[in-house]
């Protein structure tokens, strides 16, 4: 354990036992609540629900509402992500990974990496912030597992530095893993699986393991605050100097190359929004409407001159570790 770390809980095959008694109890199927249901341990039963589905196969109960359908997936997924959420709250600290003590203590992220393989209960009926959570947390959970695997990395690919993940050979683009029954490489998860779910901020939210992606959050993301937690992560990148720099002196917008990997994804959803007299570009106008409410008054006027020159930064691959820390 690295100094100062708290020890990881872990659950026992009691606590399932009693959490699964508990839901039954309280009407999971009848629409009461379920709240027992969140307290099951997650990856300890392929299909958190099926077990309790049989149960109530009774013709004398009542069938379950809408609502308490949805409320029973969301807490399938909380399920599912308990344990991502307390390995992130214990080895990141703003934005950066104890890749160190993560290595020394990888047996929980291992088994969640594990868990991942098996299709969740109800997996095709979830909604889409519901799905955009699962692939997201998959994703930034798989690349802590490719780093810790090849931790510490020392590489000499010229065009990466000594430490970034892209010195791992096929990390992002040739390994494949399995996610609720897909072979798929990170970057099939973020072009095909993530970008056919419609909300291009999700590609802001992706842990690259690379100190020029979005900050690693404390937390996984969840259905129930995923608007919440995109908004904040939008807000930094119009704040930090990763995402998108204002240079009055310069008279330069510099943006995050994210914004130019994705653009059809961005433009898309934001191009119309706002801007559209300005002359500027389709992707231009998409970061200017996305990031504009997040500014100060004055870094608006700044804007609203519309004389300023707009170019993307170069993407800084150093690896997201707590020892190297941002600029």
């Amino acid at each position: 354990m690295a100094p100062g770390l708290p020890p990881m809980s872990r659950s026992t095959p009691s606590l399932i036992v009693t959490a699964l008694a508990a839901s039954i109890g309280a009407g999971v199927l009848s629409g009461s609540g379920g709240a027992g249901a969140r307290e099951l341990a997650p990856g300890s039963m392929g299909t958190p629900y099926a077990g309790v589905g049989r149960a109530a196969s009774s013709p004398a109960e009542p069938v379950p509402s809408a609502r308490s359908v949805a409320a029973s997936e969301a807490a399938g997924q909380r399920a599912v992500d308990e344990p991502l959420d307390r390995i992130l709250d214990l080895y990141v600290r703003d934005g950066l990974v104890y890749y160190r003590a993560l290595r020394a203590e990888r047996s929980a992220l291992d088994r969640y990496v594990r868990s991942l393989r098996d299709v969740p209960a109800g997996f095709d009926g979830w909604p889409t912030g519901q799905r955009i959570a699962f692939w997201l947390n998959a994703y930034n959970a798989l690349v802590l597992r490719t780093v810790v695997d090849h931790y510490p990395i020392r590489g000499d690919f010229p065009l990466y530095p000594p430490d970034s993940i892209r010195q791992i050979p096929g990390a992002l683009d040739d390994v494949r893993h399995t996610v609720a029954g897909r072979e798929l490489t990170l970057d099939e998860i973020e072009s095909s699986v993530l970008a056919s779910l419609g909300d291009p901020r999700v590609f802001l939210a992706l842990g690259r393991g690379a100190v020029g992606s979005g900050r690693l959050r404390s937390e996984a993301y969840s259905a129930e605050r995923l608007d919440e937690q995109l908004a904040a992560v939008v807000e930094e990148f119009a704040t930090e100097p990763w995402g998108v720099v204002l240079d009055r002196i310069a008279d330069r917008v510099r943006a995050s190359p994210i914004f130019g990997w994705r653009r059809e994804a961005f433009v898309r959803t934001y191009a119309d929004r706002g801007w559209t007299d300005s002359g500027r570009s389709p992707i231009e106008r998409a970061v200017l409407n996305l990031v504009e409410s997040s500014l100060f008054p004055s870094e608006r006027a700044f804007l609203a001159q519309n004389t300023f020159g707009f170019e993307y930064q170069e993407f800084d691959w150093r690896l997201n570790d707590l020892t190297g820390g941002r600029p």
